[in-house]
C-alpha cells in the first residue's frame, strides 16, 4: 500500500529536491579551479532514492542526466550498500558502470537519516585532464579504452575522517594539471557534503519515511504523465536515421538507425540497424543511447514532465551488442559522449518528423565541436583549454533558427575571450557570426560563428573532436541544408584544412580559425516571404 502524502507536502518536498540539485551545481561551479567547470558549466548534478533511482535533477546537461539515471544502480552493484557509510564520498568513470566517457567523472555520496540508507547524491564533472596519451585525454587515432586515461572503478576518496590522501595522490599521479584536477575534486565533494546537509534538514522537517513515501509518488506521478503523452502521439512505426563523419581511424560515415514504435502509453525504440562499434573513439554506451532516447522523447512529447524513474518507466529501448551504441568494454568512447549521441536524437527527430510535424527542428549544431589546447608552461605545468563551439540553431515549422546557439544534448557555455587570453598562451582574434552558413526555407536556420585563436606559447597541441563537417545539419519539409562546420590552419595561401577528428602541433604565431555550422532549413525556400527575404540581406544572413 503507498502511504498516504499530503499533495502540499509533496510539492515542498519536490521543489527542495530539486533546489538541492540546483544548488550542487552552483557549488561546483563556484568552487571548481577549471575554467570548464566554472565558466563552461560541463557538469551536472542529481539525487536518487536509496536504490539509485533518480528522483531529481539540476537544468545541468541532458546527456549527463539521463546516465546518472544508471549510474547508482551498477554502483551498487559493485559496493553493495552495506559498505556504504556516513561521509563517504566515492568517485568513478568507467563506461561500464552507468557512464559516458573518462572525462565525465561522477562523485557519489550515501545519505543517511536514522542508520538507515535514504538517498544517494550525485555529481558530475567533467575533467579538462583524465591522463592518456594526448593532453585533454581526447585521442583521436585511440583504438582502445586504455589510450583514452585512467579508469577509475568505484574509489572511496573522502570519509567522516577526511580525505584519503594515498588514494588522492596516486589518482593525481595519473592527470595532467593535477592541482587543477585536486580542486575540481574537493569543489565535487563539498557539493555533495552540502547536498547531505540539506536532506538532515528536511529529515528534520517531514521525517525519514514521509520523505521515502514523497519519492514513491514522484515517480509514480511522472510515469502517469508520460503515459498520457505517449498515448496522445499517433499510434505507429517510425524509422529514422542519420551518420556519423567519421571514427578519427577510418575515414567513413557510420550509421545510427533507429525504429520507432508507439503503442498506446508505451513507446519501443530499436537500434538494431546502426552500424557495428568503430574502431575510433566515436563509439558511446548503452546509457548514452538511453539517454538520448529520453532527451528526445521528453523534448518532443513530455517538455513539462518531472524527468526521475517515474518518467522513464514506458520508454524501452533495445541496443544490440557489439553495435556502435553498445562496444565491448574495451572499445575506446571519448567522442561518442557528445557526438554520436546527438546523432541518435537527430535520427529520432528524423522518425518522429512525420507524426510531429509542429514539434521537430532541423538540424542544428548537435555537437559539441570541441577543440582543446595543451600548453605545457615554463615551469612544467600544463594549462588546458577544452573549448566547446556552438552554432546556427535549425528552423522550425513556425519560426526562423536563433544564431550561435547550442542544441539538444550540448548545454554548455563557451569560454569568454578575456578568460581565454587571461589563462592561458592565446589572443582571440575574431568571434563573430559566420554570414551565409544557416540554411535557406520558408524559415531560415540560424548561423554559425567564427572563432580564431592566436598561439602565444612555442609549442601548443591541438586537438579535435566534433562532427558535422562532412556531413551537414540538415534542412527538413524542403529547406536546404546549412553550411557544415569548418576549422583552418593559418588562413591563407599555405592553409591547411584540420579534420574533425586529428592531434597535431602549432607553432608560435599559428591560427586558428573554427567556422561553425548554421542549421538547416524549414520548408520550400520559395515560400519565405519578401520582407524576410529583405530582413536576411540586411543582418547578413546571406
Amino acid at each position: 500500500m503507498r502511504a498516504h502524502v499530503h499533495p502540499v507536502t509533496l510539492e515542498v518536498v519536490r521543489s527542495a529536491l530539486y533546489a538541492i540539485a540546483e544548488e550542487m551545481s552552483v557549488i561546483v561551479m563556484r568552487s571548481a579551479r577549471s575554467p570548464l567547470l566554472k565558466e563552461a558549466g560541463d557538469l551536472s548534478s542529481a539525487l536518487t532514492d536509496a536504490e539509485g533511482r533518480l528522483i531529481a535533477q539540476g537544468r545541468d546537461i541532458p546527456i549527463h542526466m539521463g546516465v546518472m539515471a544508471f549510474t547508482v544502480k551498477e554502483f551498487l552493484k559493485r559496493v553493495p550498500a552495506k559498505q556504504l557509510r556516513e561521509g563517504d564520498v566515492w568517485f568513478l568513470n568507467l563506461p561500464e558502470v552507468g557512464g559516458n566517457h573518462l572525462p565525465d567523472v561522477k562523485a557519489i555520496r550515501p545519505i543517511f537519516a536514522g542508520g538507515r540508507l535514504l538517498a544517494f547524491a550525485i555529481n558530475l564533472a567533467h575533467w579538462a585532464d583524465i591522463g592518456g596519451a594526448v593532453p585533454g585525454s581526447y585521442v583521436p587515432y585511440a583504438t582502445e579504452a586504455h589510450q583514452e586515461g585512467v579508469r577509475i572503478s568505484p574509489l572511496r576518496l573522502f570519509s567522516a575522517e577526511g580525505v584519503d590522501r594515498e588514494k588522492l595522490d596516486f589518482l593525481l599521479a595519473n592527470v595532467r594539471g593535477e592541482q587543477e584536477r585536486e580542486g575540481d575534486i574537493f569543489a565535487q565533494s563539498a557539493a555533495n557534503d552540502v547536498a547531505a546537509r540539506r536532506f538532515a534538514e528536511l529529515c528534520e522537517r517531514y521525517g525519514a519515511e514521509t520523505l521515502r513515501a514523497c519519492f514513491g509518488r514522484l515517480h509514480a506521478e511522472s510515469e502517469t504523465q508520460m503515459r498520457a503523452a505517449i498515448e496522445a502521439l499517433p499510434d505507429g512505426v517510425y524509422e529514422g536515421e542519420d551518420w556519423v563523419d567519421d571514427d578519427g581511424v577510418d575515414d567513413r560515415p557510420l550509421r545510427v538507425h533507429v525504429r520507432v514504435e508507439i503503442r498506446g502509453d508505451e513507446a519501443h525504440f530499436d537500434f538494431a540497424g546502426t552500424d557495428p562499434e568503430a574502431r575510433g573513439p566515436v563509439n558511446t554506451t548503452y546509457y548514452i543511447a538511453c539517454s538520448a532516447v529520453y532527451y528526445a522523447m521528453k523534448a518532443l512529447a513530455a517538455p513539462d514532465v518531472p524527468p526521475n524513474e517515474g518518467c522513464y518507466r514506458p520508454l524501452h529501448v533495445v541496443v544490440p551488442r557489439g553495435s556502435l551504441l553498445r562496444p565491448a568494454p574495451d572499445r575506446p568512447v571519448v567522442g561518442g559522449n557528445h557526438e554520436t549521441s546527438q546523432r541518435v536524437v537527430d535520427a529520432m527527430i528524423k522518425a518522429l518528423a512525420a507524426a510531429l510535424p509542429d514539434r521537430v527542428s532541423a538540424g542544428g549544431p548537435s555537437t559539441s565541436g570541441v577543440m582543446i589546447f595543451g600548453a605545457r608552461a615554463s615551469d612544467g605545468r600544463w594549462s588546458i583549454l577544452y573549448e566547446v563551439h556552438g552554432g546556427g540553431e535549425g528552423a522550425t515549422a513556425t519560426k526562423d533558427g536563433a544564431a550561435a546557439t547550442r542544441v539538444h544534448m550540448s548545454n554548455v557555455m563557451n569560454t569568454p575571450s578575456e578568460v581565454v587570453e587571461l589563462e592561458y598562451p592565446f589572443r582571440v582574434e575574431e568571434h563573430a557570426l559566420r554570414p551565409g552558413s544557416g540554411g535557406d526555407g520558408t524559415h531560415r536556420g540560424g548561423l554559425g560563428l567564427r572563432r580564431a585563436y592566436r598561439v602565444l606559447a612555442p609549442e601548443v597541441t591541438l586537438t579535435t573532436m566534433l562532427d558535422r563537417r562532412v556531413v551537414p545539419p540538415y534542412g527538413l519539409a524542403g529547406g536546404n541544408d546549412a553550411l557544415p562546420f569548418r576549422i583552418t590552419l593559418n588562413p591563407g595561401p599555405a592553409e591547411r584544412e584540420v579534420r574533425g577528428k586529428e592531434t597535431l602541433t602549432l607553432r608560435e604565431g599559428d591560427l586558428v580559425v573554427i567556422e561553425t555550422c548554421g542549421g538547416g532549413g524549414y520548408g520550400s525556400p520559395s515560400a519565405r516571404p519578401a520582407d524576410a527575404r529583405e530582413r536576411d540581406r540586411r543582418e547578413g544572413y546571406v
